[in-house]
């Protein structure tokens, strides 16, 4: 049976996946691709979570698309309303009609006699098997595992007598009117959450072990509201993207040149948000700003639903669960009906695909990342991962163009595989994901590396990276060209002759 073909493979139908299509589509409108989503709809993570309040924790108009304005008024966004914004991409840009649902990537293969990918398939509705091949695959699975979320092993779980929901899992139709309901949690998951269940139920409480940072962010842009009366929507959009990249940067490089002072500029904010008499221990983290992700809250929603009652903060470590709640260390027990493990996410770097070179199993966690995209060793794959820092998209966006230059590098030139070498001894390794939060720290030793210095390294900045994937050349040392007869009588790479 003959495998059907493509010029790119991309993995994964969420933001990044349909962002790359597009640039695909825009500037290399000769390439064959499809589109393998292991899900039966578009849009990843937006499609998958559907807890109250899903929304963006980054603002709209960064987290959308370079090619695309986002024309709401709305700058953090509602779940439902950026996978629509995903899905018109995807329509306008004649995407949709290459998506392959529920195709479920096991392994990929790289067969250096064809320079190709072989990728087993999985169909997740009928159990099928199927193969695939393709002269480049490019990796948009995100970071996390979208089959089970991250919940601690907690003492007394089977005596609790109430519902214990992961959000990841959120059972349809819920009803929580008039319940008590406890959040185990500090992130912009349980953020989000409790402003908006706080309206229907009888108490709401976050209950964290430690603080995290949370700043208030206007619910929308009334400078793009005013715009909008004067220029054209691209305009508008060009203008508040770019303003918001440089506030963003210019406030994650002052957190991190003055940590001391940003503490206390939050916690300044948050003060004059919350009751006069409220406990502010419960919005002191213990750690410096940006060690881990802000937590935005559009519109001041959370303060406001603290402010009115029907929702309060605790800090203290679980004992054990109870038949009718939560026992504290400090011996205060917590009613509940439901209880909600925001407890985080499980990292699942590549989307847990087998990856294979010859059929010789291959470990990518001591390979250094090639301008955040490829990776040492690996012919002919890219990896859309955005920023943690940032919006993802501002890197998807970046990556997406620069994996179209390379095609088109590598058609002119006549290639068809490319594969990053590092040559340079004195280049240090770092973790491939510099944060400090337990969701990464619980996976250190699964995830690849970066360099300390040059093309090796992670900018985590928009300009940088901007300068770097937009006008870096594709000639460089680093990467080395080849066709397979080439490889088999040790002709010279395209670089090593430049």
């Amino acid at each position: 049976m003959s495998i059907e073909h493509f010029d790119v493979l991309i993995i994964g139908a969420g933001l990044s996946g349909i962002g790359t299509a597009c640039h695909l589509s825009q500037k290399c409108p000769n390439k064959t691709y499809a589109i393998l989503e292991g899900r039966d709809a578009i849009g990843g993570t937006w499609d998958l979570f559907r807890y109250p309040g899903i929304r963006s924790d980054s603002d709209m108009f960064t987290l959308g698309y370079n090619f695309k304005p986002w024309t709401s008024s709305k700058g953090i966004a509602a779940g439902g309303d950026i996978c629509n914004y995903i899905r018109e991409a995807a329509e306008e840009n004649n995407v949709t009609s290459h998506v392959r649902y529920s195709h479920s990537v096991k392994k990929v293969n790289w067969d250096s006699n064809t320079a190709r990918w072989v990728v087993d398939v999985e169909i997740s509705n009928t159990g099928e098997c199927r193969q695939y091949s393709a002269g480049f695959v490019v990796s948009c699975t995100g970071y996390y595992d979208y089959e089970k979320g991250f919940t601690p092993e907690f003492a007394g779980r089977d005596d609790f007598k109430g519902q214990v929901i992961h959000p990841q899992h959120w059972p349809e139709n819920l009803d929580y009117a008039g319940k008590k309901v406890v959040v185990i949690g500090s992130g912009a998951t349980a953020v989000t959450l409790i402003p908006s269940m706080a309206r229907a139920v009888e108490k709401i409480t976050m209950l964290q072990r430690s603080p995290s940072y949370i700043l208030p962010v206007p619910a929308e842009d009334n400078f793009a509201v005013s715009l909008r009366k004067y220029l054209p929507e691209t305009w508008v959009y060009s203008i508040i993207r770019s303003r918001n990249v440089l506030l963003s940067m210019a406030f994650f490089n002052y957190c991190k040149r003055f940590p001391e002072r940003a503490r206390k500029f939050i916690y300044g904010f948050n003060k004059k948000m919350l009751p006069e008499d409220f406990d502010m221990s419960h919005f002191t983290p213990k750690y410096a700003p940006w060690d881990q992700r802000l937590c935005a809250v559009p519109g001041g929603d959370l303060y406001k639903s603290i402010s009115k009652g029907k929702a309060d903060v605790v800090t203290d470590n679980i004992d054990h669960f109870t038949e009718n709640g939560i026992l504290l260390k400090s011996g205060k027990e917590l009613a509940a009906d439901i209880i909600i493990t925001a407890t985080g996410l499980n990292v699942k770097m590549f989307g847990g695909i087998k990856l294979t070179l010859d059929n010789k199993d291959f470990n990518f966690t001591d390979k250094m990342s090639y301008r955040g995209v490829l990776f040492e060793g690996i012919p002919n794959m890219a990896m859309v991962f955005g920023y943690t820092n940032s919006s993802w998209t501002l890197k998807s966006d970046l990556i997406g163009d620069w994996v179209c230059r390379l095609l088109k590098h590598m058609d002119k030139t006549g290639k068809k595989q490319v594969v990053p070498v590092n040559t340079d001894s004195t280049i240090g390794r770092l973790s491939f994901i510099d944060m400090s939060s337990g969701y990464i720290a619980r996976v250190k030793d699964q995830l690849p590396q970066q360099g300390t210095k040059g093309p090796w390294k992670l900018n985590q900045n928009f300009f940088k990276d901007f300068a770097s994937l937009k006008f870096s050349r594709l000639n460089a040392k680093e990467l080395q060209y080849s066709n397979p007869q080439e490889n088999k009588v040790g002709s010279k790479t395209e670089a090593q002759t430049a």
